[in-house]
């Protein structure tokens, strides 16, 4: 067995251990969403980007979550946290924070971070969708979840998240 197989059964032993339902498929590799695409499920469910960022000064991690078809206004959270410029984390600290690679980013890493150390920020887009698709921190397989299982794992997994606008464009247009 893989560590990414470890990582995948570690997510679905937590989530069946708390009767949170989920259903799952695998397919090859896919470090994007632009890779994923071709592997997505016309399920229903919203397939996101998740980025996992850090302050400036390192002491903060910020995982946010946001429709994979829209682009992330950074500088506008960057001005609401008021912490300087937000960076991309390292290697090192997804594993150590997230306990997954690069690739393989999704709120499902937050039951490594035991000390709830990271801030989930999800897109004011994403409150009502009716379901959700992540990687189960591991790229080759796909996650679907119901909104209200996804917010009972949220609740399981005991790291503070808001829902906030994140995605600019959208704020402009609010047809997209």
């Amino acid at each position: 067995m893989t560590d990414r197989d470890t990582r995948r059964r570690a997510l679905f032993d937590f989530l069946d251990r708390r009767g949170i339902p989920y259903t799952w498929y695998e397919h090859p590799e896919a470090r994007t969403c632009e890779e994923a695409r071709r592997w997505w499920r016309d399920d229903g469910s919203t397939h996101c980007k998740n980025i996992f960022l850090r302050n400036h000064k390192g002491d903060r991690h910020y995982l946010v979550c946001f429709k994979a078809s829209e682009q992330l206004g950074i500088r506008d959270l960057e001005r609401r946290l008021g912490e300087g410029k937000l960076t991309f984390a390292s290697a090192r600290r997804l594993e150590h924070y997230l306990g997954v690679e690069s690739g393989s980013v999704s709120p499902f890493g937050l039951i490594n971070d035991t000390e709830h150390h990271v801030h989930l920020f999800l897109d004011r887009a994403l409150e009502h969708a009716p379901s959700y698709a992540f990687h189960p921190n591991d790229n080759r397989a796909t996650v679907v979840i119901a909104h209200d299982a996804f917010l009972a794992y949220l609740a399981a997994a005991g790291n503070t998240y808001e829902f906030s606008d994140l995605c600019p464009e959208r704020a402009r247009n609010p047809d997209l």
